[in-house]
């Protein structure tokens, strides 16, 4: 949050020509005296004195087109760093990766820090590959945007260095709102969007059915159009704050609602919020009481991010299209034999654990339930007008209840024919406390901030359930659950606890030169049972402001360098010193550790430098924030093979450097004409990834032979040995992908086709072909507002530049017949190849697959531009209300146009958020949404 002050003139020298009466009028002075940023642990300090990058987005911007998680309205406004929506719908996990992927092991999202506070943020993000789990929301989607003052973007880990382990990734900060001074404001507002399935599949309908599921047929007059089978979706946020204070107690209160309905028959995302917050000051303002506290009730149903696995969409793609689709909308119907409503779906499974559509959205029903409470208190002494002492302790708790009822007749890869049940009770709990002393004194020319701290936080999750078949059909109950065989019990959890003592010194001369020194020395609980029972941490950074050293040009209002250098250390996984037995879920039997347990591990360090620019000229009116940075990370976790005599299969090795380097720019433009507002800012961000090293050359810890990695296969981006694979290889990427496969060729470099029968065949090489990665070569953001007599009109431009996306879905279609490039290729008669033709269903039946499509003729550029918001509002004159409240209407678009895109999805809709290469993926994944809708905001 920034802070800027005026003061008015202190004092003007008039020389009187006469004595006639004078009028005189206080100007003020407009030039900003001060810009105060809320930076690590809730810890203000002047901006000028920041070393190290910090971007802050306004509340408003949050709200103009409010989306049921809020992190989705940052895409596009902030430089450095990279936001991919879930692909589950409303509510969804987000991805935010800030200068890049560091570790090749651990979760690379940033860290959310509310208040000062950091926040345990877990969640079912979706999971990677064909059999993927269903997906989810996560912790910070449940924080109500109408409560965020400000958020800060702490892109690099100089920014949040006191924030221990995580900091490596960078920090979303967010700052939420206290009552105000002397003012009482009460807000009612209502945000109303639909939407509609957008990027999609181009499939055909003019070709019928061959055999089976295939739609190899001739001509139909039949028409079937998958997009039907979505729904309109809905998402309503109704919000009501209040906000009153003196200047002894302020008070904020709001609640809010959001209920949305997917596109997929029964979706739905649902959560209510509750929130209280009072501060306090007393015993003449020496004493200082923040209180606060959030409930939370959030529920989803049916939440589907991609795979073969409870997703309606690979049966309803593949539909045949000579088939009348309307015999499986009623989806079930009464079996004698068995006694209940069986489902119906004639096709069989077809190897893709196809199903009715609507039997998966109707009859295999999941749902999460949840209900989260949040306690926070500091108390802060004023104890000089250079000394105070802070203490803080906040609670975050969350319980859930996420069940799974499988009704009779589901597939049997799920369940017996009687159906089956899941139901897990799941504990999520977070305690954080530190006591901060902080001095400010000025000597002389210097100025010294300094902050001392010691902090605890503890976080633990425990899960108890049970999964099985059902004893009588449909009964959904634990004591129904047939625990003679084909049952699982779901027991997981663990205790993490990190101690920490920390330091911040900022020593300021004449406020033109800073030096700012931090350390951290933490304690992890995950360092147990190793030699090594805490890892510290320093930064040093430099800013000077050039405008109070030197005269400049007269077009520079103000000119700030900076640069800082930063050591964050980060503990390897838990049980890794201690490694324990292992519970085989389906067989109920326990196994040796397979990981031979070591105790000298070290802990993974990332080791970063940024240098920057600040420039604000022509009257303040652009402003330029520039960043250069480079991190390595280095004591990355391998598994390496060892002898089974040794009683174990793997051994760990630390060793490796991922280095990110890139550039960080923000240009911003703000003036005024008779009236006429206009705010821009535009963001560029490029970000480069090497692994600099792997395992290679380090000694096998057991063996004490050389370790021989060459590469390091981490996944397949689909079907194993179809897909592309991502492999890591020194000088390369984190999301290098590789081929192994082609279409066969002739000595003469040519496609081989069989003489007889014009069919084809696809060769396997043994070393694959790298055909690139992943990674944008940049992404830009452009941010507009104009403003004119209470008309606003907001628009944000949003891009992304290079990189390849696979489609695993295009290759299934493409092989049942039902793609629209299948239906081309047969209107002409056959695909082009060596100057002549080859028949289209060989063609597609070899290079694609029923699990995916072979990845060298699957991979398309993600490159994609759009139209990501589009806001157009107007606040009525207060006079037209007797001066009682002000009105705003608003009209409000999200993902309204696709610009550019080659792909056959949206390449910026991720199915797993936490996966460190499952990126750029679409293996039936949910299809993006265009939406539209309207807003209304009556204040008091």
């Amino acid at each position: 949050m920034f802070f800027s002050h005026t003061t008015p003139h202190i004092s003007q020298s008039i020389t009187l020509a006469n004595t006639q009466p004078l009028k005189i009028v206080m100007g003020e002075d407009t030039q900003t005296l001060e810009e105060v940023v809320v930076t690590a642990l809730g810890i203000k300090r002047e901006q000028k004195a920041l070393s190290y990058n910090v971007q802050q987005v306004k509340g408003e911007t949050l709200t103009a087109v409010k989306d049921a998680n809020f992190i989705n309205s940052l895409a596009g406004k902030v430089a450095g760093v990279q936001i991919s929506s879930g692909a589950t719908g409303a509510g969804g996990a987000t991805r935010v990766i800030m200068r890049g992927m560091k570790s090749l092991t651990k979760n690379n999202n940033a860290l959310y820090v509310i208040d000062g506070v950091p926040m345990f943020n877990t969640g079912s993000s979706g999971g990677d590959g064909q059999y993927g789990s269903m997906g989810g929301s996560d912790a910070v989607a449940d924080l109500n945007p109408d409560d965020i003052e400000s958020i800060s973007m702490m892109t690099g880990p100089s920014a949040a260095a006191l924030y221990g382990s995580a900091a490596a990734n960078g920090v979303v900060l967010v700052n939420t709102k206290k009552g105000k001074k002397e003012k009482i404001s009460l807000t009612v507002s209502n945000s109303t969007t639909f939407s509609k399935a957008y990027i999609m599949p181009e499939m055909q309908n003019r070709y019928g059915t061959s055999s089976g599921l295939f739609s190899w047929g001739d001509l139909t007059d039949k028409r079937y159009d998958p997009k039907d089978f979505f729904n309109t979706g809905s998402n309503i946020i109704n919000s009501i704050t209040l906000s009153t204070g003196s200047d002894k107690n302020q008070t904020y209160f709001s609640a809010s609602t959001t209920n949305s309905d997917g596109i997929l028959p029964n979706n739905s995302y649902n959560r209510y919020n509750f929130t209280a917050r009072n501060t306090t000051n007393f015993l003449n303002d020496k004493l200082t009481l923040d209180i606060g506290a959030q409930y939370i009730i959030q529920n989803n149903t049916n939440m589907v991010s991609q795979g073969q696995y409870y997703n309606p969409l690979p049966a309803l793609y593949l539909f045949p299209r000579g088939d009348n689709f309307d015999e499986i909308r009623l989806y079930e119907r009464y079996d004698t034999n068995y006694g209940f409503m069986k489902q119906y779906w004639p096709y069989g499974d077809g190897g893709l654990s196809l199903q009715n559509p609507y039997w998966t959205q109707n009859r295999i029903r999941r749902t999460s339930d949840k209900k989260r409470y949040m306690l926070n208190a500091s108390l802060k002494w004023k104890i000089t007008d250079w000394l105070n002492i802070t203490g803080r302790v906040n609670l975050d708790n969350s319980d859930y209840r996420n069940k799974t009822e499988k009704y009779a007749s589901t597939l049997a890869t799920f369940c017996s024919v009687n159906g089956g049940f899941e139901d897990a009770m799941r504990q999520e709990r977070s305690l954080y406390t530190d006591v901060l002393a902080t001095v400010d004194k000025t000597f002389g020319d210097f100025r010294l901030n300094t902050n001392i701290g010691m902090s605890l936080y503890h976080t633990s999750m425990q899960t108890i359930g049970f999964a099985g078949d059902l004893i009588i059909p449909n009964f959904f109950a634990l004591n129904n659950i047939n625990y003679a065989a084909n049952y699982k019990p779901l027991p997981d959890g663990y205790d993490d606890e990190v101690q920490s003592i920390f330091a911040n010194v900022e020593l300021g001369w004449r406020s033109q030169l800073y030096l700012t020194l931090t350390g951290r020395n933490d304690w992890d609980s995950k360092l147990a049972f190793s030699n090594q029972s805490s890892y510290f941490y320093p930064s040093v950074g430099l800013s000077a402001v050039l405008t109070e050293m030197f005269a400049l040009p007269k077009i520079i209002s103000y000119a700030k360098v900076r640069g800082s250098y930063t050591v964050v250390a980060s503990s390897f996984d838990r049980y890794l010193t201690n490694p324990g037995y292992e519970y085989n879920s389906q067989t109920h039997n326990w196994a040796n550790p397979t990981v031979y347990p070591m105790n000298n591990l070290k802990p993974e360090k990332t080791k970063s430098w940024e240098i920057g620019l600040n420039l604000k000229f022509w009257e303040n009116r652009f402003n330029l924030d520039a960043t250069y940075y480079r991190s390595n990370t280095l004591n990355q976790t391998f598994k390496v093979d060892i002898p089974s005599s040794s009683g174990y299969n793997k051994a760990i090795v630390q060793t490796g450097n991922v280095q990110n380097q890139g550039i960080e720019l923000a240009l911003g433009f703000t003036d005024e004409w008779g009236g006429f507002r206009w705010a821009s800012n535009a963001t560029f961000t490029l970000n480069r990834n090497k692994v600099k090293r792997l395992a290679g050359g380090s000694t096998n810890p057991v063996t004490g032979e050389l370790i021989d990695m060459p590469n390091m296969p981490v996944g397949w981006l689909g079907k194993e040995n179809v897909a592309p694979r991502v492999i890591l290889t020194e000088g390369g990427t984190m999301t290098d992908i590789y081929v192994y496969n082609e279409l066969t060729k002739d000595n003469n470099g040519n496609i081989k086709v069989d003489s007889q029968t014009g069919g084809l065949s696809m060769h396997t090489a043994e070393t694959p072909t790298k055909v690139g990665n992943l990674n944008a070569n940049y992404n830009l953001g452009w941010t507009n507002n104009f403003t004119y007599k209470g008309i606003n009109l907001g628009v944000v431009l949003s891009a992304r530049v290079g990189g390849l996306a696979y489609s695993a879905t295009q290759g299934v279609l493409d092989y049942y017949g039902v793609s629209s490039i299948t239906a081309n290729a047969r209107d002409n008669k056959g695909v082009p190849m060596n100057n002549g033709k080859v028949d289209t269903q060989k063609y597609f039946q070899t290079i694609g697959t029923g699990e995916g499509g072979y990845g060298r003729y699957y991979l398309y550029s993600a490159t994609n531009v759009r139209l990501q918001e589009l806001s157009l509002s107007y606040t009525l004159p207060k006079k037209w209300l007797n001066n009682v409240a002000n009105v705003t209407f608003g009209l409000v678009g999200r993902n309204l146009w696709m610009i550019y895109c080659k792909a056959p999805f949206d390449p910026e809709l991720s199915a797993s958020t936490s996966s460190n290469y499952y990126m750029n993926v679409d293996y039936f994944m949910q299809p993006s949404m265009r939406n539209i809708g309207f807003n209304v905001k009556v204040q008091f």
